[in-house]
């Protein structure tokens, strides 16, 4: 295969499409003397008996053909996400419950095949992750020290757990100063965060009420709203399993906050934290994941989604009335447009979504589900929302939703279009590619492999 992987002609119609998709934010820079090309690489699974290993494969056209494992690509180790910052460098990262994940990284080599770089990582517990300037950043919510227990009870106060990666200097640190999740939005509950979006010099989470913890019952009795819901006894299993004393989920669903950072510090003094009561909490969940749903379009402006997930809960104070929506923060902002809300239920027919991703301009591409909460949902279904005129539009030219059996989590932006791994029955994965302005979908590359979970573009610099 030809080293350089991409011909001159698609770099100079792509260069900036590969910078906008990654995000100058994230230290993405032009390519200097030494650059020779670049390549995309997906990441991909193949699986046989109990034994399952991945590959990252290289090709130099998503649009078209059949590309192979075999002789094609480095074998790795499985990770939770294929990550890339910018167009430098792509993490795997890794989600171990309860102890420290392995984390690597790769880039591409003079010698036109993936390399990883000299440093491993070992980042504490995540559920969610982003990046500011240079720093590949994850965070959690748990216990804090047991120097700060309740000295009636011992119950242990929750506080962020934040792991910083250096990708240039490939170093990692975590937060060394104690950061409160306790009663973080004044109503007693504890939180965590949904993804990291950087805008200017400032940053963007959406802060996530995940109920009260036994300390923050012991602590602040006068914000139990709902007696009933105090836990009798422990229970629960993995990422909703809980502790007798707490309260498990939030008693406040029809909500929405965003906390704006000036750095990536989270200094609580600093942070300005803002609400709406036109959307639920903005975060999509799987398990012990949190999924980014705030977003900035190509101006600046803050689109802050909802895919309405408190309708799953089991409890009716805690199930939400508010439909799937959109609202808005315009540019240099620091309160929500008044002037701007979607109903996204509306325009689906009743259904919310999983994902969220920002593609091009003021174009987003949502995983939706095939039915609404309550009637076991699959998210086997692709739109695009376009954030100025509010409209929803369903992706056209994908294979049937019932034949879809599985979606990549990770995909790559360039060109106005979003390039997305799909799983289809009785087909090799493939990379489909979505024309945000029109929504139309064609099938692109195939992978002879089992399942395919990330997309991206690796370029070489010297």
């Amino acid at each position: 295969m030809n080293k350089n992987y991409l011909s001159k002609g698609f770099l100079a119609l792509s260069a900036a499409a590969l910078l906008a998709g990654c995000d100058d934010d994230n230290g993405v820079k032009e390519p200097g003397t030494g650059f020779s090309g670049s390549a995309y690489v997906i990441s991909a699974t193949v699986t046989s008996g109990e034994s399952s290993s991945n590959y990252l494969v290289m090709t130099d056209d998503l649009s078209q053909g059949s590309i192979s494992t075999v002789s094609n690509g480095r074998e790795t180790d499985t990770g939770t996400y294929w990550v890339y910052y910018g167009d430098k460098y792509l993490y795997r990262l890794v989600y171990n419950q309860g102890s420290a994940g392995v984390t690597t990284s790769y880039e591409l080599n003079g010698e036109g095949t993936t390399s990883p770089r000299s440093n491993t990582y070992e980042v504490k517990r995540f559920t969610s992750y982003g990046f500011y300037d240079r720093y590949l950043i994850t965070t959690s919510t748990g216990a804090l020290d047991e120097s700060l227990a309740d000295p009636q009870t011992g119950y242990i106060p929750r506080g962020f757990l934040i792991n910083y990666i250096d990708a240039e200097n490939q170093t990692a640190t975590s937060n060394t100063a104690v950061i409160w999740s306790e009663d973080y939005l004044g109503n007693g509950e504890y939180v965590t965060f949904a993804g990291l979006e950087q805008v200017g010099s400032r940053l963007f989470t959406a802060p996530v009420p995940m109920g009260m913890s036994q300390y923050g019952v012991v602590t602040y009795p006068d914000k139990v709203v709902y007696e009933e819901l105090v836990k009798k006894e422990s229970g629960g299993t993995n990422s909703s399993q809980y502790s007798e004393g707490e309260i498990q989920w939030t008693q406040h669903p029809d909500e929405a906050w965003i906390a704006i950072y000036p750095d990536m510090d989270f200094d609580d003094d600093s942070a300005i934290k803002i609400k709406t009561e036109k959307i639920s909490y903005a975060a999509g969940r799987n398990a012990s994941q949190y999924y980014q749903m705030v977003w900035a379009a190509d101006n600046g402006d803050v689109y802050v989604f909802s895919p309405s997930y408190a309708k799953s809960m089991t409890e009716s104070v805690q199930q939400t009335t508010l439909p799937a929506g959109v609202v808005r923060i315009k540019n240099g902002e620091d309160d929500f447009d008044d002037s701007y809300y979607v109903n996204i239920e509306e325009q689906s027919g009743g259904c919310g979504f999983l994902r969220s991703w920002h593609v091009t301009e003021d174009y987003f591409m949502l995983l939706m589900y095939d039915a609404p909460f309550g009637q076991s949902p699959t998210a086997n279904r692709l739109a695009i929302f376009k954030g100025e005129s509010g409209v929803l539009t369903y992706v056209t030219g994908l294979p049937a939703a019932s034949a879809i059996t599985k979606i990549g989590t990770m995909p790559y932006f360039g060109d106005g279009k979003a390039y997305i791994p799909l799983l289809v029955e009785n087909e090799d994965p493939a990379v489909y590619i979505i024309d945000a302005a029109t929504a139309a979908a064609v099938k692109g590359v195939s992978v002879q492999a089992t399942e395919i979970t990330s997309v991206g573009v690796l370029t070489y610099y010297e």
